[in-house]
């Protein structure tokens, strides 16, 4: 972390509970960085969405995969002073990093670690349109630029918004939204705002747990179909057009710990992979965990889906904001 963001983050309040009104900071994120002419044509063989699409005015979620299809990272994508950024949970930057590099050849790019180099802050609550001085994109991946900062608004509910710059840029915005209300929030407060907005999160112990379409990343805007090959992409298109999703995410409440990666069982799955896997989990406000969760479509229609095995605890599904396929 940037020693005079590290400082900065020092001098403020603990982080606590689930405000309304909330500052975050972003820092158990990663960011790599790609520059150089070739950045966007070579992460368009790497990644599920169309990167032509990206640009001073628009993000976008997307994925790596494996040649199996499998997600090896989720990814935020964005443009700022004409380098490609992709922010990332900071545990999956290496192997990710890694692995793109193995795929440059002679691609003119550059991929490195610019987490240190640009500070992150995230802003939920109403507040949040008129701290960023009415430069709010009307649409969810929506990119405004302010005073230095790149302004990306992301899905969900409450009105969310992450702001990427340099430290003295962020900490001048940090101390707007303190001024207008906001409390501290930490990083748990972030992932769930990510968990009720149906966005789903690969970590270590999801990787090549899941295809696109099972984590509802189509959906989100994360998936084009339409921008030809990348690695994975044959594996992601045939479950598209010609196979049968047997697995869905879904939104769910469970009254103990969860965590990402723990197993789920139900009566009657004859799966031998189980009856489906946690996404990802957090704290709930109301006590328990709130959760994503990949799940058999049979299992979750039927109920009964238990966290862990038999005896755990009884998963209560919820709505997404989106409606799922064949399901409304």
């Amino acid at each position: 972390m940037n020693e005079n963001w590290r400082a900065f983050l020092a001098s403020r309040p603990a982080a606590t509970g689930f405000p309304p009104a909330a500052v975050c900071d972003l820092s158990h994120l990663g960011l790599i960085r790609a520059r150089g002419e070739d950045a966007a044509a070579f992460l368009q063989g790497q990644l599920t969405n169309d990167t032509r699409l990206l640009g001073p005015e628009r993000a976008q979620l997307t994925a790596t995969c494996s040649p199996k299809g499998r997600m090896l990272a989720t990814l935020l994508a964005f443009v700022r002073d004409g380098d490609l950024y992709l922010q990332l949970p900071a545990e999956r930057l290496e192997g990710v990093l890694k692995r793109l590099r193995l795929f440059v050849l002679r691609a003119k790019v550059t991929l490195g670690d610019a987490s240190d180099e640009l500070a992150r802050l995230g802003l939920a609550g109403d507040f949040a349109a008129d701290v960023v001085g009415g430069a709010l994109p009307p649409q969810p991946f929506g990119v405004a630029q302010r005073h230095g900062l790149t302004l990306v608004r992301l899905p969900g509910d409450p009105l969310r918004v992450e702001a990427i710059g340099p430290v003295d840029e962020v900490t001048a915005l940090w101390r707007e939204a303190e001024a207008a209300g906001a409390a501290v929030a930490g990083a748990d407060w972030w992932a769930l705002l990510d968990i009720r907005a149906g966005v789903p999160t690969v970590l270590d112990a999801t990787v090549e747990a899941f295809v696109p379409q099972m984590a509802n990343l189509q959906l989100v805007d994360g998936v084009s179909f339409t921008k030809g090959c990348y690695t994975g992409q044959e594996v992601v298109a045939r479950m598209q057009y010609l196979g049968k999703l047997k697995r869905r995410m879904r939104y769910a409440r469970v009254a103990s710990p969860a965590r990402p990666g723990d197993e789920l069982w139900a009566p009657g799955s004859e799966s031998g992979q189980g009856a489906g896997k946690v996404v990802d989990a957090r704290p709930s406000p109301g006590g328990g965990s709130e959760l994503l969760a990949v799940v058999e479509t049979a299992s979750a229609a039927a109920g009964g889906v238990r966290l862990g095995g038999p005896d755990g605890p009884v998963l209560e599904f919820g709505p997404l904001p989106y409606a799922l396929p064949d399901e409304g």
